[in-house]
């Protein structure tokens, strides 16, 4: 069985948490965080989709990695672009989700200004999905793609503290109707079933069971 390191290009340690959750117990996973000199790596996330953000990470990342002689060969590095589109604001905030109420912005903020913008809009007509496209660098090629969503509506008032980002105020779709709990009011087991990321890491779990065999 080949022994692999997993980097994960986030500095968000609930991603972290997240891949292990889903992973075989066992599999040895870092985020850049844990890298010597990791203050100094940044990516400019400019690109029009998730999937072009999510690949400038993974190679970014791996590439610096590589320049400090800590990226094995055989060592994947793991990187995801994840956004809300909602489609009374025409699919906004989309790929800026992280960025759409300033670039310092906390998610208190973010959610705040998403509530505004659909200030006066009925329940049937938020509709919205979070989408998640996950990248693997090997070797300094693209080994892994996917991109995954998952469907749903965006409440009225935010509820529950699990979860991050847009969570509060995300109920997602559950077979043929709309959940009563948002996505910070489950448990993280019971998100990891149905969303976007989730969809995503099963993807990749898939592959990496595959290529560690």
């Amino acid at each position: 069985m080949k022994n692999l390191q997993i980097w994960v290009a986030t500095g968000n340690p609930k991603k972290e948490r997240e891949l292990l959750r889903i992973l075989p117990p066992g599999t040895q996973v870092s985020t850049l965080l844990s890298a010597p000199g990791a203050e100094a790596w940044s990516v400019v996330e400019d690109a029009s989709d998730f999937v072009g953000n999510a690949r400038k990470k993974a190679l970014s990342a791996a590439r610096f990695l590589q320049n400090r002689g800590i990226l094995n060969p055989a060592d994947l590095v793991l990187a995801d672009d994840s956004g809300l589109c909602v489609d009374a604001l025409e699919g906004r905030p989309g790929v800026h989700s992280a960025r759409y109420a300033g670039a310092q912005a906390s998610d208190e903020e973010r959610i705040k200004k998403l509530l505004r913008e659909l200030g006066g809009i009925p329940p049937e007509n938020r509709g919205a999905r979070f989408v998640c496209a996950l990248v693997a660098i090997c070797e300094g090629k693209i080994a892994f793609e996917t991109q995954e969503n998952c469907e749903g509506r965006i409440a009225e008032h935010p509820s529950g503290s699990e979860g991050f980002g847009y969570d509060p105020v995300f109920l997602p779709l559950l077979g043929d109707s709309i959940s009563s709990l948002s996505f910070a009011e489950i448990s993280p087991e019971a998100k990891d079933q149905v969303s976007h990321r989730g969809k995503a890491l099963r993807s990749f779990a898939n592959f990496y069971r595959n290529i560690r065999s």
